[in-house]
């Protein structure tokens, strides 16, 4: 996330406009326009490879995923932004800010980058999130996925798992995701901002 072009004092109508417009994407928090950075191509690889996992074995489930363009709104905080995945299964519901009703309010799944702020302020905002049953955050770095998943009480239960043998179990979906093939074609010996290897499908 840049905060080198960042835009204070304007108001959701005057960012939704302007996001309307614009070529790049941008987060509002708390009345700032923040300008979100562009992804590694390892990044991309890994977002790519999520999505697809996703959506095969969510297929004939009331749910649909959605890539990093589904803008979603936390409504208890002010917050648009625009996380790498998206599952929301129910029917969507629409900002009802947004008049080309383009931003949900309502994912069940989110899975954004695992920067700080990710991992903590903004996490702490998608908790607000009723409709949000699990968070999950995937590493760049290393063979990791972090799941946080809601139980009944309303507490957060954390699990990891590491390696390419491990299982990410998704208990609110019902599915299981493979770090072998979320992390198919990454080659961790070379930097993160260069391309490594090619997709193992």
């Amino acid at each position: 996330m840049s905060t080198l072009r960042a835009t204070t004092g304007l108001t959701i109508a005057q960012y939704l406009d302007r996001e309307r417009d614009s070529l790049e994407k941008h987060e509002y928090r708390d009345g700032e326009i923040l300008a979100m950075s562009g992804g590694s191509a390892r990044h991309s690889l890994i977002t790519a490879n999520v999505i697809g996992e996703l959506r095969d074995r969510l297929k004939g489930k009331p749910c649909r995923v959605y890539a990093s363009n589904l803008r979603v709104r936390i409504p208890k905080s002010v917050l648009y932004t625009y996380p790498d995945a998206s599952v929301v299964c129910d029917a969507p519901q629409v900002d009802p800010d947004d008049p080309l009703r383009e931003t949900v309010i309502n994912p069940t799944i989110l899975s954004p980058s695992t920067e700080a702020y990710d991992r903590g302020e903004k996490f702490s905002r998608y908790r607000q999130l009723d409709s949000l049953k699990q968070y999950i955050l995937v590493s760049q770095a290393m063979p990791r996925v972090e799941l946080f998943l809601r139980r009944g009480d309303g507490a957060w239960l954390f699990t990891a798992f590491a390696g390419t043998e491990a299982n990410a179990q998704l208990p609110s979906l019902g599915i299981t995701l493979t770090l072998a093939e979320i992390y198919a074609g990454v080659d961790f010996s070379e930097p993160a901002n260069e391309l490594g290897g090619s997709a193992k499908r």
